[in-house]
């Protein structure tokens, strides 16, 4: 029960409006929860010293924000996340991982105001074609969050793309040809090792993601490349050290190599590391997206290439493939970094995987499983008589996510291992719900019937 709560007035303006404000910034930092119950209105307004009509036009405000519902007589309560029905869970694609939905449909609320604020009183520019490689504003947008993320950049050495996907598919079509060899972790992003297997890349999993793993590759048949996703990588939710980090780049200067960074994950980490390509910049492509970290419906993701000849030998890589990322999506993305708003939306993702965290922890104890203190997927290794098929066709209909560990294999089999993505559209009744039905399967899967 919330019903002691008393917001803060100490700020100047309109009663109803800073109610609200309050209310509103309470629930979206978490100190009001899903479900609690909000003071009385008539016994606010007492509290506060201003009439019932002030309170009740702060608490519709809210309402119509969706962060709060109306019950009738019962009072009104912090609305939790919005549900999926279960026979609308497969409308996502089970297989990616995708970010939580955050409390109160804040995100689509955020992205409405934002594109109707963009829409009345942006440039017209923004529902045309867009030159190759993005517009200027968004290119210097791009350098300004890499700056945030630890990597220098000039304008003139960043693009705009129209995702992750879409940027590494360029860096290989631009920089590699069929038959090139590329240094990787034993087990990779799907996406890429699809994109390798569609321009003849050939891939070279490392024993161990290191200096030293990738000179002994190198020495032993040529290597043109390295990829990495340095924090959180998925599937396996490792982290390189410092020293990992700053091995690899020693390697790929010894070697020559250029270094592919997907560096998807980082924004979430409480304390981001410096990327590998701060280490190696005349020789890496570091690619920031916001599929991951905000939601996949924004297909932006910004590209660092080594100099600025680089990323205009690049651009046109990224337009025959997609033409451009969509105008509208990258208006808000860059209007939300310039503002604050795309860092606001990241601290709260962050929140929310912690506290999805919490709950795995919670309910999987004893199970040992694999996970970034910040992120929302987990890897976890399967010790008992069913397979990872198995135990992931029976989640399916608990709308939990769980891919095989074969599917990201970059040289096939893989061990008997799940990658289990606490976010998407699952609310946390239904996560906990699937989390309890993968530790009974996990742990004897033999108590369900087939």
């Amino acid at each position: 029960m919330t019903e002691g709560w008393i917001p803060d007035l100490a700020r100047a303006g309109i009663k109803h409006q800073a109610i609200a404000e309050a209310l509103g910034g309470a629930i979206e930092r978490g100190a009001l929860r899903a479900g609690e119950r909000l003071p009385p209105q008539r016994e606010l307004a007492a509290r506060l010293g201003v009439d019932l009509t002030t309170v009740t036009k702060a608490y519709d405000a809210v309402r119509h924000r969706g962060l709060i519902e109306a019950r009738g007589r019962a009072g009104s309560f912090v609305r939790g996340p919005q549900t999926v029905a279960p026979d609308e869970l497969e409308r996502a694609d089970a297989g990616m991982n995708l970010p939580p939905e955050l409390p109160g449909n804040l995100l689509a609320r955020t992205i409405a105001a934002s594109f109707t604020e963009l829409l009345n009183g942006g440039s017209p520019l923004r529902l045309q074609y867009q030159p190759a490689g993005g517009a200027a504003e968004d290119r210097a947008a791009g350098a300004r969050l890499l700056a945030q993320l630890g990597l220098p950049a000039a304008p003139g050495q960043v693009l705009v793309a129209a995702g992750g996907q879409n940027a590494l598919h360029a860096i290989l079509a631009a920089t590699l040809e069929p038959g090139d060899a590329v240094a990787c972790a034993r087990y990779v992003y799907p996406g890429f090792r699809a994109l390798a297997e569609r321009l003849g890349i050939v891939l070279v999993p490392l024993p161990e993601l290191t200096g030293d793993a990738l000179r002994a590759a190198c020495a032993a048949q040529p290597v043109k490349a390295l990829y990495c996703v340095p924090t959180n990588d998925n599937p396996t939710t490792a982290t390189l050290s410092p020293e990992t980090r700053r091995g690899l780049a020693q390697a790929a200067e010894d070697c020559g190599l250029q270094v592919i960074e997907d560096d998807a994950y980082a924004p979430l980490a409480a304390d981001p590391l410096p990327p590998i390509a701060a280490l190696v910049p005349h020789r890496s492509w570091h690619v920031a997206s916001t599929s991951k970290i905000v939601s996949p419906a924004l297909r932006v993701a910004f590209v660092r290439a080594p100099d600025p000849p680089a990323a205009a030998r690049l651009a046109p890589d990224l337009h025959r493939t997609a033409i451009m990322a969509p105008p509208l999506n990258v208006a808000l993305v860059c209007h939300w970094i310039a503002d604050g708003t795309y860092a606001r939306l990241t601290g709260l993702m962050r929140r929310e995987a912690v506290e999805r965290q919490r709950l795995a922890r919670e309910i999987l104890a004893g199970i040992a499983f694999a996970a970034h203190p910040q992120g929302y997927h987990m890897w976890i290794p399967l010790t008992g008589a069913a397979t990872p098929e198995t135990i992931a066709r029976r989640l399916r209909p608990t709308g939990l996510s769980a891919v095989p560990a074969e599917r990201f294999a970059a040289a096939g089999g893989g061990e008997a291992a799940l990658r289990v993505s606490l976010g998407g559209p699952i609310g946390p009744d239904r996560l906990a719900e699937g989390l309890r039905l993968l530790r009974t399967l996990a742990a004897d899967p033999h108590t369900l019937p087939g």
